[in-house]
Order: C-alpha cells, then structure tokens, then sequence
C-alpha cells in the first residue's frame, strides 16, 4: 500500500477502511473518536453505522459475515479479508482515516456555513469550521510518570514555563509566576487601579522582550498610551507635553531593545471571537507572535453567539470567561484581565469570592484571582495592596501582597521588606500586630497632648498609656483611606 494520503475519498478506498478495522481490534479503537457513520458513502453508511453501534453494546468488534449480513452487503462489495498486515500498514490507515475524518467534517461544516452566512452568524460559522479543523486522533497516551522526571520537569519548564510578573512580591506567593494557558484576573472596585496595574505588567513584560497586546475596552489608547509614556520614561504624567523630545528620545532608546506594546481599543460589547480575530489580523499584518494578552477588562465582553441577557450576569461572565481561558491556551500566551468588584467589598478588610461582580463563574474558570485593595488615598502615600483570592499554582490563598507606587510616574515596584512590614498584611490570628509595630516604629504618629507624667513614678501611668495607644490605633487606622 501506498504511504501517500488520499484526496479522492471515494467508495473503494472507504471500503479499504472499514476492512482493515474489521482485522483488527486496536485499529478501531483509535479510530473510534473520530468514526461518523455520516462521514461515510450511502452504499457503506450501514455497514458503518452497524460497526460502531455493534461495539457500543458487546464491547468487540462483529464480523466480515454479521456486517454483510446487516448491510445486505453481495458480490464485490461484500467485506473481505484485507489479507497479511504489517505495523506500517496499520500506521497509514490511521494517518490516512483521521485526515479522511476531517476532509468529510470540513465539507459538512462548509455546506452547514451557508445559512449561517445568509444570516450574518459569522461567530458561528467560525466555530463549526474550527471544530472541524481540529478533529484528529489520540496520538499521546499521556505522561508516563515514572519513567523520567528530568525530562517531564524540563519539559514544562520550557513548553508552559512560569513567567516571572516582573515583581518578586508577586512571583514568590505564585512560585514563579504566570503559567503561559491560564486564566489570570485581578479583581477590584471602581477607582482601585486595574487599568494601572494591567499597564504596569505591560510594561513589565515589554521590557523584558516579550510582545504584549494590550486591548482597552474602557480607556482610550491616547490616555493609556499617555499613561505608559510615564512609566517608561520615569518622567511625571504631568510634566509629559513639557517634556515632548525627552519623551520621544526615550520611548525610541527603551524601544529598541524591548518587545513590542500594541494597544488596541475595542468597544464594550464585543466577543471572544473579535479578540481573535483582531489577533490573527495583528500577527498576519506585523509578523509578531503575541506573547502577552491583556485586556481591560473581562465584564465588558459579551460571549460568543449565545443569546445572554446582559443583566444575568453569572451566565454571560461564565460563558466569556470560558472562552477567553480557550482562547490562551489556544494562543499559548500570558493572559490576564481584570474584573469588578461588587459594592459589598468596598468596606471589607477581606475580599471573597462572594465580592467578585457576576459571582464564582469566573472564579471556576480563572486560574489565578488576585484582589486589588488599593484605594487613592493609598496610592497617594506610595502603596499598592493585592490579596491572592485563589491560585492553582501555590497554596496562599488569603495572603495579602504589598507593592510600592510611585504616584508621579505611575509606576509600581517592589518593596524593601523592612518597610513592607508597616503596610503589610498581619499574620494569621494576629490583625493587630503589625499596626502595633508599626506604631512603636513610627512614635511620631501619636498625639503628645493625651499622654500625662506621674510625677511620683516618672513614667506614664498604665491607664493613660493605654489610651495613648488606643488614640494611635485609631489614628493609624484613619490613615489608611481604605474605601
């Protein structure tokens, strides 16, 4: 038999297939995701149809005589013995029925189109004609476990390795980073700074060679393009139109030797598929592969083709948050995105998954959820506050992770640990303490009026102490502007 696959898929080689599958056991069994009784000539769809429900009930496969018999199959186009078989006669019947497989899913897919078409459905079109491209056999029968961990470790390693944020606060609770497939949101209320964080992780990877896309469905690209000019240059957002040239001449320098940064802005309503579209267009017209997708943000987004009413939200950011995880692990790149907080978070100390707007659908799906604490007021002392809300990747959930910002250039960056302490998170069962120590390194923070000598002992006394400290607990607390 011939190694070269076949382009006329006509009743004689048809009949060659199901002959060979008849021979032997295993060969049908690999075959069988992709066997469609449909995909077969009228005079043979019996026969086919008669194989594949056979298995289904006995679990084995009938024979040459039960086929014949039930498809009334006489003279030469009754069942034979397809004679000796060999490993490579068996290698090309499975190369040459999966393409087969696809060839008769294509044309079906391309005859369904057309009324889709007609009707301006074209998501649609799109999806039955992907799904017949990506018919294939099972060719991988999964890891081996045992047989060698170096090469399975390495492996993932270089094909979905971690991909550092660009911040160590972030990358230690994600042991490493984001995972190349996955889902990653950052989730927060009106005004907390999504959009500035999704500029600064561009601006992180950019500069680390990477090819990042960034897709505003809120901002326009002048005001976040504006804002990464800041973050680039170092140069305050104010001071930008003073200092046109030096911008230029920066931009250009840092540009020559960082990735590529597209923003793109798209309006609210549109779908998965528009995100890929665009991609494909932007990859064809640039010759760039996107390594890096962000978008601001998820909630904007309708999904593909279903009819969801725009106010169950639980179903529509379900369906959407499915397709854009689809998407990455289509695209192979580092996804993230942003959602919104609903209103009950605004005053929590704790963010849940009962605080996420639409609710857990986009929890389920998500692979990484951190939580933006950050308010104004904190940004304007130079801090940014995140929460991991949930993490395949490590086991920190609750964890809270602080980052400094500059408020100038609109930048974050990491912070020293010393100071870490006097914004950070306080340790399980102890809310208090870090506010305590934080109080006993800065003792110029308290009031001196409230605090009273004994003068028969020479210290304060332990009542007058103690509501010392109360007023600087109070004060401490008012000085954080959470909202």
């Amino acid at each position: 038999m011939s190694t070269r696959q076949n382009t006329d898929y006509g009743y004689d080689i048809q009949k060659v297939y199901l002959e060979m599958m008849l021979s032997d056991a295993e060969s049908f069994v690999r075959c069988q995701a992709v066997f469609d009784p449909d995909s077969f000539d009228r005079r043979l769809k019996v026969a086919a149809e008669f194989l594949t429900n056979y298995v289904t009930e006995h679990n084995t496969l009938p024979t040459r005589d039960m086929i014949n018999a039930a498809a009334e199959l006489h003279g030469e186009n009754k069942m034979r013995d397809p004679g000796d078989l060999n490993e490579s006669h068996y290698d090309w019947l499975l190369a040459e029925f999966e393409t087969f497989s696809k060839h008769k899913a294509l044309e079906a897919a391309i005859l369904k189109s057309a009324d889709l078409l007609e009707s301006g459905e074209y998501g649609q079109c799109e999806d039955i004609v992907k799904k017949a491209v990506q018919i294939g056999l099972q060719k991988d029968l999964g890891t081996n476990y045992f047989a060698d961990p170096r090469a399975r470790l390495e492996g993932i390693k270089s094909a979905n390795g971690q991909v550092s944020t660009g911040w160590a606060a972030i990358d230690k609770k994600l042991f490493g980073g984001f995972n190349r497939g996955e889902l990653n949101i950052f989730a927060g209320g009106s005004g907390a700074g999504k959009s500035l964080f999704l500029a600064n992780l561009g601006v992180n990877w950019a500069e680390a060679g990477m090819n990042v896309l960034y897709l505003t469905l809120e901002l326009s690209e002048a005001l976040v393009s504006m804002r990464v000019d800041s973050m680039i240059t170092g140069i305050p957002s104010r001071d930008v139109f003073k200092n046109i040239d030096d911008v230029e001449m920066k931009v250009k320098m840092i540009g020559k030797k960082a990735g590529a940064f597209q923003v793109k802005y798209m309006p609210s309503g549109k779908t998965p598929n528009d995100v890929r579209s665009y991609i494909k267009e932007y990859e064809i017209k640039t010759g760039k592969k996107v390594d890096v997708l962000l978008i601001d943000y998820l909630d904007l987004l309708m999904p593909n083709g279903a009819k969801v009413s725009a106010e169950n939200l639980y179903i529509k950011d379900k369906y959407v948050s499915e397709e854009l995880r689809n998407l990455a692990m289509e695209l192979g790149c580092v996804f993230v995105t942003a959602a919104q907080l609903n209103r009950g978070a605004v005053e929590e100390i704790e963010f849940d998954h009962s605080h996420i707007s639409g609710g857990l659908s986009k929890i389920q799906t998500a692979d990484n959820v951190l939580g933006i604490f950050t308010s104004r007021a904190m940004r304007e002392r130079g801090r940014y506050q995140l929460q991991l809300m949930k993490t395949r990747n490590s086991g920190g959930v609750g964890q809270k992770i602080d980052l400094g910002f500059d408020v100038d250039t609109l930048r974050i960056v990491d912070i020293d640990d010393d100071d870490d302490d006097s914004y950070g998170s306080a340790p399980s069962g102890g809310g208090s303490s870090s506010i305590m120590d934080s109080l006993k390194r800065n003792p110029t923070n308290a009031p001196t009026n409230t605090q009273r000598e004994d003068p028969s002992e020479g210290t304060t006394s332990p009542k007058i102490k103690a509501e010392a400290d109360s007023t600087k607990l109070k004060q401490f607390l008012n000085n954080l502007g959470t909202e």
